[in-house]
């Protein structure tokens, strides 16, 4: 029982896996990412919610490689925007923009509006090859500055302030953003009930081993 669980995290950015690899450290699950695998179809995110495209990702990818796999799904949500980009987060200016080609454009939406509220958004998805999944969300509230600010992160962070700190998350160091940011906040939910999700994910593994050994009785 000891024995470590292989995780598939999934995505081709070693950042991210990384970060997600240091969360989980201390328990028997080897991590990797897609860069340890062959070529894999790229999933078509098209759901309309977070939850769906994490989902999607994950139970894909855990149905190719036959493993658990975690897949994340986050973007900026601004209330003046009736909630956009949302799921359209990393293709605002177009299907293959850049972060600054979305920030760009996310300042020209907001121009001379006073309301800058805005929230970030994630949500994991942990699935198994046949199809349960476990969910885990979180936000962070913060407000829209009027211009980039700071070196770090990516994506939205040069423009997404956050108040209790006074900085935007460009301008935090990694640890102190993991401290706030949505997927840290979401990577604690796991990893603070990761114990159990171990105990599920070795039931699930178990039940796949034993249907499979009926279908085989049956073949014969």
């Amino acid at each position: 029982m000891n024995e470590k669980l292989l995780l598939i995290v999934a995505t081709r950015n070693r950042g991210k896996s990384r970060e997600i690899r240091d969360f989980l450290q201390d328990f028997p699950v080897e991590i990797r990412d897609l860069n340890d695998f062959g070529p894999i179809p790229e999933v078509v995110e098209d759901g309309a919610t977070f939850e769906e495209n994490a989902y999607k990702k994950a139970s894909f990818i855990a149905k190719v490689l036959g493993f658990s796999a975690l897949a994340d799904d986050s973007g900026l949500e601004v209330e003046a925007l009736g909630g956009a980009p949302g799921v359209h987060s990393a293709r605002y200016a177009g299907p293959q923009a850049s972060d600054e080609a979305n920030n760009r454009r996310l300042l020209e939406a907001l121009a001379g509006n006073p309301n800058r509220r805005a929230r970030f958004c994630c949500v994991l998805s942990l699935a198994v090859p046949s199809g349960p999944a476990l969910t885990y969300e979180a936000t962070c509230e913060g407000l829209i500055s009027e211009a980039p600010r700071g070196e770090h992160g990516f994506g939205y962070d040069p423009l997404f302030y956050y108040p209790p700190l006074g900085k935007t998350f460009a301008e935090l160091a990694l640890e102190e953003k993991s401290q706030v940011s949505h997927r840290g906040k979401a990577l604690r939910e796991l990893r603070e009930e990761f114990d159990k999700v171990i105990k599920w994910l070795r039931l699930r593994f178990a039940e796949e081993q034993l249907l499979r050994g009926d279908q085989d009785i049956c073949q014969h």
